[in-house]
């Protein structure tokens, strides 16, 4: 019985080692690279003080579970419904994985993060907020890439440098879509 004993305490730090392995595995198979805004209900009309109704300024956002292997991430803000074809809004690179948001106003306020930012359609630099034509809703696309590396790029770069630049290495995307209109004149 003391052999049995012996052996079954030697061979019990080799169990809990699986079993915790196997739990981690599995509790991270569960996460899901996720960016939300607490401002903004995705499919719902973005609120006026992010748009050229109201104060313009960017909302705040957050994100989780980026992949492990993310270095950095590169943030897009987009309107696929603009009579030119897709608007840039907002680009914005080597966000910092593990800051998990960017508060309100964050675009133009290097303090508040760590991040660089390009050239909007708008020709601006930073958050250029929805400001679609008179009629019906547009949409508009916030999407997170999280990156094998971080991108040299010089400020005011613009989309298509960026796009150029994140080719090859996005592991993974998270976006969501909310609406504005204008009515009227």
């Amino acid at each position: 019985m003391r052999a049995y004993m012996k052996k079954a305490y030697l061979l019990l730090p080799a169990v809990l080692l699986i079993f915790s392995v196997s739990l981690s595995t599995f509790a991270k198979a569960d996460s899901v690279f996720m960016i939300t805004s607490p401002a903004i209900t995705p499919g719902k009309t973005i609120p006026a003080v992010f748009t050229c109704k109201g104060r313009n300024i960017s909302p705040p956002l957050s994100w989780s579970d980026p992949p492990a292997e993310t270095k950095s991430l590169v943030l897009v803000v987009d309107d696929p419904d603009a009579p030119s074809g897709t608007f840039t809004h907002w680009i914005a690179w080597n966000l910092p994985p593990k800051a998990g948001s960017l508060p309100e106003g964050a675009s133009g306020n290097a303090g508040m993060i760590k991040m660089v930012e390009g050239i909007n359609d708008f020709y601006r630099t930073g958050y250029g907020g929805p400001c679609p034509p008179p009629g019906l809703p547009h949409h508009y696309r916030f999407t997170l890439y999280a990156l094998d590396t971080r991108i040299n790029l010089s400020p005011r770069a613009t989309r298509r440098r960026l796009d150029e630049a994140i080719s090859g290495h996005v592991i993974k995307s998270a976006g969501f879509s909310a609406q504005f209109a204008i009515t009227g004149p």
